[in-house]
Parts: C-alpha cells; structure tokens; sequence
C-alpha cells in the first residue's frame, strides 16, 4: 500500500471526511483490520486563511511547500491537498518536491465524465468561483463552468468561513443554498460542483435532483484508490 501525505486543517473539520472516507474505502477493498497508511500534516488555517485574505499567495504557498516536503521526507509517495482553494499553489508546491500531487480539478473532472453532461455549476470560495486555476481544469476538459452571481457568491464565501469552517450547520444557510442552486438550475445547469471540501457537510446529494459532485469525497475515495493500486 502506498503512504498517502495529507495537508489538512483547511478546514480540520472537512480533514475529518478525508480520513474517513480514505479509511473507509481500504477497508471495503481489504476487509478485515486494514485502514490506510497515511501521513497527516495539519495547518493552522488562521495564518492560511490571512494569506488568502491579504492576496499573499506566495507565502501560503510556502507554508504548503514545507509541508508537503516534510511528509515526502516521512515516506509519502504523494500528496493529497484538503482543499479545493490551495490547489491554486499546486505549481509552486510541485517545484519544491519529487512526489507527485493528485489534484483535486483533476479528479473532478474524472468524476465528471462517467456522467453525459456539460454544463455545471461551480461553487466553492470566492477564490474558486471567480479565479481560474480551479475552472481552466475544467473549461480544457470540455465542461461549461457556471458560477453564481456576485451577491450569492459573496453570500456562499461567507457561509464557508463564518459557519462550515467552524464546525457551524445552519439550516437557514442550507436553504439560502438551494435556493442559489435552484435559481442556477433555470440557466440549465445539469450538474453541481461542491467545489470547497466543507459545503459537502452542509448539502447532500439526497437535497437536489441533479448530480451532485462533493469533491471532498471525490478526492478522498481517489486518495485510496491510488494507495491501493
């Protein structure tokens, strides 16, 4: 089996569903006692999140880096980031280590196109939404990427990071989602990105009729997969 190196605390509480479902995934395929090796290296989001804030991508970036070096020297063979937003660091992470990053976008886009469908909806924080490190991985392999408008999506950022990112379950937000979704639902949306590991503890598949794409799962179930390879 081979070491997964996870960077978590982005937040630690969608951490949780990672070594969840990576666990949970080992032992369907092994049965018995077994569970994933893995190597958790978990972040103090406070200082992530003012990087974020401040638009001082470089410095998060390093933060990551030292990170994933540190799990390559505990004997990962790659990396698995817990975030959907930090992928936008991926390049600079990737130069500063020999173990491959399995990428977030990448696995989506896997998850995707066992579906026959084009056009989805992305949402995530306000840095995946409207930035194009996360969408251009998506647009290249043929999907149409619609984001909400401007006001649901400060109205979705906020609800990340005052609530889900605190542990917080709000049935008041739950709907204020849906109804985001439903109104994206008339431009003819065919499918839902929870493109931010936390939204997938507050929407579930079992809440809209349309495909939903929880990419914390997503990612998480590919984690283990490639370790059991």
């Amino acid at each position: 089996m081979k070491k997964i190196g996870l960077i978590g605390g982005m937040s630690w509480e969608s951490s949780i569903t990672y070594y969840q479902i990576i666990n949970q995934v080992v032992k369907q395929h092994l049965g018995g006692l077994h569970s994933a090796e893995c190597i958790l290296y978990s972040v103090n989001f406070q200082e992530i999140e003012h990087y974020q804030s401040t638009n001082n991508w470089q410095k998060s970036a390093e933060v990551l880096a030292e990170a994933a070096l540190n799990l390559q020297k505990a004997g990962a063979d790659f990396i698995v980031i817990c975030s959907n937003t930090m992928h936008k660091v991926v390049p600079y992470i990737n130069s500063q280590i020999t173990i491959p990053i399995l990428h977030i976008a990448e696995m989506t886009v896997r998850a995707l196109n066992k579906y026959n469908i084009n056009k989805v909806a992305l949402l995530g924080t306000k840095y995946t939404m409207e930035q194009e490190f996360y969408k251009d991985i998506l647009i290249q392999n043929g999907f149409d990427i619609v984001i909400p408008e401007e006001q649901d999506r400060q109205v979705i950022n906020d609800v990340i990071f005052n609530e889900l990112c605190l542990g917080k379950i709000n049935p008041k937000s739950k709907n204020i989602y849906l109804d985001i979704i439903n109104r994206m639902c008339q431009l003819g949306i065919q499918g839902v990105i929870l493109g931010c590991t936390e939204i997938g503890l507050l929407i579930k598949q079992s809440d809209i009729s349309i495909p939903l794409f929880d990419t914390s799962l997503i990612h998480a179930q590919e984690a283990a997969l490639l370790a059991l390879e």
